[in-house]
């Protein structure tokens, strides 16, 4: 499950205490490889976990002893109740400005910084897109086939020329959707809660009500930060007025949908299908539904997973780590 990485000396006579680092959720095994740590190591000793360690108390027990800990925005849940189980911990760094995963109030109880990076470009945005392709065009499906010993095409594809997207928040990533659907000749409509008429426009789409965009929409992606206010936010009724030849992304947050409405839906073959992100659970069990339908196209949360967005995550990290080693921490998430 770990990898022992680059270590620094212990308490020694002239030398400095060193302190523990863990590097959670490491899932390709890239941190290391993507940033320059050795710019703490004479301070810092380094443990790689490549893998979700799971429930709060086995995540207490691997990180006993730990002073600082690196998050993947969003992967492990870091609340109030671990925090306070890790008497050692005096720094915790996420990825991107903001993760809803840690308890930022509790940590700035006990006095410790959270410290998060900035993001590289829109990935999300592009595998959005990408998600809406593989469902009309069947190009992975199609390369399985051939590869497989198939003669030849299989499928009857479906264009996005003149298609309507319904793009549910218009923030910067829904923004960037909006403008590529654009290039790609499709209508776009939109809605949010905060959305204006003015800053519709401006992105190029038509503010239409929640009703309008679900009834209209030959496809809706969702590009919405979780919170309470979101959570739960398109449930049963919104995805009953969708048009059977209708697609549904999401690549936001899986809790925003309500999962057991969209796997009836698609299980009942009630709208064409769906590409998918982002899950209630994560990593997604082994024996969850969605793996199993082929009206739905599946991807491991890979949204921001670029080599790109790892370089700035990572190498970033290393510099937080650094500054709060000086006594000058930077990048400081606010506790709300």
């Amino acid at each position: 499950m770990l990898q022992a990485g680059l270590r620094a000396g212990r308490s020694v006579r002239g030398q400095r205490m060193a302190y523990r680092c863990a590097i959670l959720d490491d899932y390709q095994n890239v941190a290391l490889q993507v940033a320059d740590w050795s710019k703490i190591k004479d301070q810092v000793e380094l443990k790689v976990f490549n893998e979700a360690i799971g429930p709060p108390d086995k995540l207490i027990a691997a990180l006993k002893g730990f002073h600082i800990v690196c998050l993947m925005r969003e992967r492990t849940p870091f609340p109030r109740n671990v925090i306070a189980a890790l008497p050692e911990l005096k720094l915790i760094v996420t990825s991107g400005a903001r993760n809803a995963a840690i308890d930022v109030a509790a940590a700035a109880e006990r006095g410790i910084p959270v410290c998060g990076t900035d993001s590289h470009g829109q990935p999300t945005a592009a595998l959005t897109i990408g998600l809406m392709l593989e469902l009309t065009r069947r190009i992975g499906f199609e390369n399985a086939n051939l590869k497989g010993g198939a003669r030849w095409q299989s499928t009857l594809g479906i264009e996005l020329y003149d298609k309507t997207l319904g793009v549910i928040g218009l923030g910067k990533l829904g923004s960037k959707v909006a403008q590529i659907a654009q290039a790609l000749d499709m209508k776009v409509i939109a809605w949010s809660q905060n959305l204006t008429e003015d800053k519709a426009r401006a992105a190029g789409a038509r503010l239409v009500s929640k009703e309008e965009l679900f009834r209209q929409s030959d496809f809706i992606t969702v590009h919405l930060q979780l919170s309470q206010r979101t959570r739960g936010l398109i449930g049963a009724a919104d995805l009953a007025l969708m048009k059977p030849t209708a697609y549904f992304i999401n690549t936001s947050r899986g809790p925003i949908v309500d999962e057991k409405a969209l796997l009836e839906v698609l299980q009942g073959r009630k709208i064409a299908g769906a590409g998918l992100d982002v899950y209630d659970v994560e990593p997604l069990p082994l024996d969850h539904p969605f793996r199993k339908l082929d009206n739905t196209v599946i991807t491991p949360h890979l949204g921001y997973v670029t080599r790109e967005n790892y370089q700035r995550f990572y190498g970033q990290m290393v510099d937080n780590i650094r500054a709060w080693l000086d006594g000058k921490p930077v990048r400081v998430i606010p506790a709300k």
